[in-house]
């Protein structure tokens, strides 16, 4: 499979590949918000584009064999949707969720009169939790490792004048706010992580779980939840959640030693709410595999410090430049390893930075055309 273009691709817009890091401007509109493709090596990215309250910049890099990121932008009069999927164990439970979350956030919406609150966003992860794990037992005869497939889930829902925030893992939201009138742009942080390796997680694991010693694990000098799995909140992993799916036919690695008497990972979101002010300049979304290599001050000074055009697929460079580094070895030859032994280098990072238009935000007002887009490995 080629890294290509988009998971679903009803406009049929064309990839260009560009062996140059050249700006990409113009397009045709029609639900890519006048975005153009680009591809460059194992790089896809759509340098900037117009959603309802401003423009957007995505990039994407592959590491793995077969791509485990999903993302996507929903934009309309609805207001906005931003999605970042990080799978592992495979890619089934990042498309199953990128298939699918969005339209059962419609769904709740619509039920609340088009309002979004934290509980409809909650029933829309609910709702993906509860159908990938009834296709996980329909499965379960024929491809039984379906059980042991997860993603991370980290949404963003700009709702008039508001931010909502919900979060499943260790992706990451970082807003770069103006400082007063210096020129100065500050990070914060807007997403809580549910990694084993903060000890908030590992305190708040040990607390649910009281008579299980080996409820986190150090192994390798990395915290792992039962010694198996780094997150602790996520869609699929229904091996964590479910007693009957932690037994053969699983690979061995997953079956827990002991009985489950109530589930170890939750799909239960973190959800914040944050009301938009106009210092908030832009959001900068991306999977754990940026933030491996970029603190959040490093980040938003990147994005603040260049045109906005490019943005994510500079801060995808400014990684693989830091992951380089830290191997003793030049970004040029790092650019030339195919993906799967990339993995040694890097993860898959997927990075969708939002910029604020606050005179439509303020107004109430979501710019037309309507923007549906996925950057994704193409499947069917």
């Amino acid at each position: 499979m080629n890294l290509l273009s988009v998971c679903w691709n009803p406009f049929g817009h064309e990839v260009e590949s560009h062996e140059t890091n050249g700006v990409l401007g113009g397009g045709d509109g029609g639900g890519s918000g006048g975005s153009r493709e680009g591809k460059d090596g194992l790089l896809w990215f759509r340098d900037i584009g117009k959603y309802g309250s401003g423009e957007f910049s995505m990039a994407m890099i592959q590491a793995n064999q077969v791509l485990e990121d999903q993302s996507q932008i929903e934009s309309g009069q609805f207001g906005t949707f931003v999605g970042i999927y990080d799978g592992h164990g495979g890619p089934e439970a990042a498309r199953y969720v990128c298939d699918n979350l969005f339209s059962h956030f419609r769904a709740m919406t619509a039920e609340s009169e088009g309002a979004v609150t934290a509980e409809t966003i909650q029933r829309a992860f609910r709702q993906t939790e509860e159908g990938f794990t009834a296709l996980v037992s329909e499965l379960w005869s024929t491809r039984p490792n379906m059980a042991t497939v997860g993603t991370c889930c980290l949404v963003g829902v700009i709702y008039q004048q508001t931010l909502f925030i919900a979060n499943l893992g260790d992706s990451r939201v970082v807003l770069g706010k103006k400082v007063g009138n210096t020129g100065g742009m500050a990070a914060m942080q807007l997403s809580t992580e549910h990694n084993a390796n903060i000890e908030a997680i590992r305190h708040e694991l040990k607390e649910l779980h009281p008579t299980d010693p080996q409820i986190v694990v150090l192994k390798h000098g990395v915290w792992r939840v039962k010694g198996i799995i780094q997150v602790s909140r996520s869609i699929g992993d229904v091996y964590m959640k479910h007693a009957q799916y932690t037994r053969e036919p699983i690979n061995a690695k997953f079956r827990l030693p002991e009985p489950m008497n109530m589930p170890i990972l939750s799909a239960n979101p973190t959800i914040i709410s944050h009301a938009l002010h106009p210092n908030d300049s832009f959001l900068i979304f991306a999977s754990d595999g940026l933030w491996e290599h970029l603190s959040n001050e490093k980040a938003v000074a990147i994005v603040h410090s260049h045109p906005r055009a490019g943005s994510a697929k500079r801060l995808v460079k400014a990684a693989l430049q830091e992951a380089a580094r830290k191997r003793e070895m030049r970004y040029s030859d790092l650019r030339k390893i195919d993906k799967k032994v990339r993995r040694h280098f890097h993860d898959d990072i997927t990075v969708i930075v939002l910029f604020f238009n606050h005179d439509l935000i303020s107004r109430g007002a979501v710019q037309d055309p309507p923007v549906s887009i996925r950057s994704a490995l193409e499947h069917n």
